[in-house]
């Protein structure tokens, strides 16, 4: 990269702000909300606010993040939906425990790796009916209600389907999503009629609303889980995909389950930071915590030339194992254990050369060691917090609309591979890799912090990112979502691919690192360029643990709103 691109990157329009808060923070012109009683923090304020009723009137945190994650399916339909992905963390004051709960669906049981060979396919088209695997958020909402839930499903649905009659007018930057996605999707069956106004997206401003979704959420309200996963809606759905040359078929939705798991964790700086193990990619951002534990990243400084390369470089070994080893656990044996141990750490920290980029890595053997998604967060007054992502990948997701529904269908499918023996490669019923990924922070068995950032492979980077700008450098929880990112792109994403990362991939920085950062960069050997789009979108609750007081932080790059009572 020459000087003068580099010096382009600093007058880029600014992604993360750089205006100087009234407290001195250089990085958030905006303070954190703080509250005794609730809190939540969402992407769309609406939605927030939709959350927050649910407190006030006596719900628990994750009823208020049912009806909050009800209602983006309705508000920002260009990150989630009922038709995509549920994953979740919650912390229960009753048992003082985390509950971690995997709600991704599984391949069409009738598609076989075998038709993709007969189609000439060597990846998984991102569009269309082949990659859309079953829905597993209603089963999510249903699973997480069952166990913690207080107030009537149909009381948390009213709100949304009350918008979805009376409509809602579309935030700025959703608009913007929107766009670009009726232009994506004109040519879909459906897309039109459900998701467009005379064929254009609705403007920001304007009032959007989605009279099929409202039906849909009236039926799962009155009917339950059934509602969605039997009977008439199962039986459209396998009707429409027939027509569209696809498998998803009512036997599958008839089938699916999400499934309880134990969260994973590993100790940095003496905070415990938790996720979800494989298939998702939660683990990345540990491996990567464990792997810069070593340095001493304050006295680097946030924005120095030693934060941003060592960071690079881990993110580089993190991301090898991330496409190598992360699959379905029922399908392949996960060294979950052995990946996030600090053994295993040190070993690979061995190939980091603290000043040189490196060019290739190859993913390691932890078997021979010792050792465009929506993201929101509640808590209550009873000190319950839930840490809830959700997603239908690729923004809207796959184009597949089935009449009258009023919802578009995931293409997680997509993130399989079709290379025989591979941890990863698509089979029938099989869960794909997943990037949507909840985290958690937690303090000498106490909860600390419910945090997430949305973004694809920018998530395990992010989360890395929010708990080294906490803990390192000492940010509010504001400041430590707006203080500029770094993203690596390398050829390793997305995950399966396990061709060797090209010249050393490309650090992608949003505006506010100083020019001696990129200078120092380029010596070392990174490819530099500016941030391209949007890295990520953050929320987060942190509970002092000597007063009970909720902190809530949103993201600055978005429409989203963190509030509290």
């Amino acid at each position: 990269m020459q000087p003068i691109i580099a010096a382009a990157l600093l007058l880029t329009p600014t992604l993360a702000m750089s205006v100087d808060r009234f407290d001195g923070s250089p990085y958030s012109a905006r303070s954190p909300a703080y509250a005794t009683n609730g809190m939540a923090a969402t992407s769309h304020p609406l939605a927030t606010q939709v959350a927050l009723d649910v407190l006030k009137a006596g719900g628990s945190a994750v009823d208020a993040a049912i009806a909050a994650n009800a209602a983006l399916g309705l508000m920002e339909p260009t990150g989630c939906g009922i038709g995509g992905d549920l994953f979740a963390i919650v912390w229960d004051p009753k048992t003082k425990n985390l509950h971690a709960y995997n709600g991704a669906g599984r391949s069409p049981q009738a598609l076989t790796l075998q038709h993709f060979k007969d189609q000439g396919l060597t990846d998984i088209p991102p569009f269309g009916p082949l990659p859309v695997t079953v829905p597993g958020a209603v089963d999510g909402w249903f699973a997480l209600h069952e166990k913690f839930g207080r107030t009537p499903m149909k009381d948390l649905l009213a709100p949304t389907i009350r918008y979805a009659r009376e409509g809602h007018p579309v935030a700025p930057y959703i608009a913007s999503l929107w766009a670009r996605s009726a232009v994506r999707f004109a040519d879909f069956a459906n897309f039109r009629d459900t998701f467009t106004l005379d064929g254009k997206a609705p403007a920001a401003g304007e009032v959007w609303k989605n009279p099929y979704l409202a039906d849909t959420l009236e039926k799962i309200a009155r009917e339950g889980r059934d509602g969605f996963y039997r009977g008439e809606l199962p039986a459209t759905v396998e009707r429409f995909f027939a027509q569209q040359g696809g498998f998803l078929a009512a036997a599958d939705f008839a089938a699916h389950r999400g499934n309880w798991v134990d969260p994973v964790s590993t100790n940095y700086r003496g905070y415990d930071v938790w996720e979800i193990p494989p298939q998702g990619q939660g683990i990345a951002a540990l491996q990567i915590l464990n792997l810069l534990e070593a340095y001493d990243l304050k006295s680097y400084g946030f924005g120095s030339v030693d934060h941003v390369h060592l960071f690079v470089e881990a993110k580089k070994l993190a991301f090898e194992d991330r496409a190598r080893h992360y699959a379905d656990p029922e399908f392949s044996t996960i060294p979950t254990a052995q990946l996030i141990s600090k053994a295993y750490a040190d070993e690979r920290r061995k190939l980091i050369d603290p000043n040189r980029a490196a060019r290739t890595v190859e993913a390691g053997n932890p078997a021979l060691s010792d050792g465009d998604t929506i993201y929101l967060t509640t808590a209550d007054k009873d000190g319950m917090m839930v840490s809830l992502i959700q997603s239908n990948f690729r923004g809207m997701g796959s184009g597949m609309v089935a009449p009258k529904t009023g919802f578009m269908f995931q293409d997680r499918g997509e993130q399989f591979v079709l290379k025989e023996g591979h941890p990863n490669t698509f089979a029938p019923g099989k869960r794909p890799f997943h990037t949507i990924i909840p985290a958690f922070i937690t303090q000498d068995g106490a909860p600390r912090v419910s945090f997430g950032l949305m973004g694809g492979a920018m998530q395990p980077q992010g989360h890395a990112q929010i708990v080294i700008n906490l803990i390192d450098f000492g940010m509010d929880l504001q400041e430590a979502g707006d203080a500029p990112r770094i993203h690596h792109d390398g050829s390793t994403e997305p995950a399966g691919q396990v061709l060797p990362m090209n010249d050393g991939g490309e650090v992608q920085l949003e505006s506010g690192f100083p020019y001696r950062t990129i200078q120092g960069l380029m010596d070392r050997g990174h490819k530099v360029t500016w941030a391209n789009g949007v890295f990520g979108g953050y929320q987060a609750i942190r509970r002092n643990p000597k007063t009970g007081v909720y902190e809530g932080a949103s993201e600055s790059r978005k429409d989203g709103h963190a509030a509290g009572y």
